[in-house]
């Protein structure tokens, strides 16, 4: 698995795996391809590339791009403040489970702390299974809502 930068001419799948990002419980049918046009969505992608944290990782499978993680300084579901970069990360499902996800993250976070950022955050659904891999690598609860869990990790904290 080779870990590397997003290309500029591969810029459009960061579609697909915001799409593959969305969390669907046991039994619920997932939404149309099209939720990721609406404007709470759309910011993960838009304009992607122009922000000083717009910053993407991808997992490499031998040429195909099979996961990625991705930050932004953006006003998402996991925005803390205009300083703190906020993750996106997914993996094709049948990639998921292998630590390519984590490995993926520990990237990010260094590039993150390279970068001079002091903190990254991200939301997540309490019923996600990632929260447990999110805590592994460092990141803590620090605000909730019924339904997600508001993460903060320490840069300074990272190995």
């Amino acid at each position: 698995m080779l870990y590397r930068a997003l290309e500029k001419n591969e810029i459009e799948i960061l579609k697909d795996f915001l799409y593959e990002a969305i969390f669907i419980p046991e039994g619920v049918e997932p939404p149309d391809r099209n939720i990721i046009e609406q404007p709470e969505l759309a910011m993960y992608y838009e304009d992607f590339g122009n922000g000083n944290a717009d910053n993407c990782i991808v997992a490499d499978d031998n040429g195909r791009v099979i996961g990625a993680v991705w930050t932004r300084i953006m006003n998402d579901y996991g925005h803390i403040d205009d300083e703190t970069p906020s993750f996106a990360i997914s993996l094709y499902k049948e990639y998921r489970g292998q630590g390519i996800g984590t490995e993926l993250m520990k990237e990010m976070l260094t590039l993150l702390k390279e970068q001079g950022y002091k903190k990254a955050s991200l939301a997540v659904q309490k019923a996600n299974y990632a929260v447990k891999m999110y805590k592994k690598v460092g990141f803590k609860t620090v605000d909730e809502n019924s339904e997600e869990y508001i993460m903060v990790c320490d840069l300074n904290d990272t190995k």
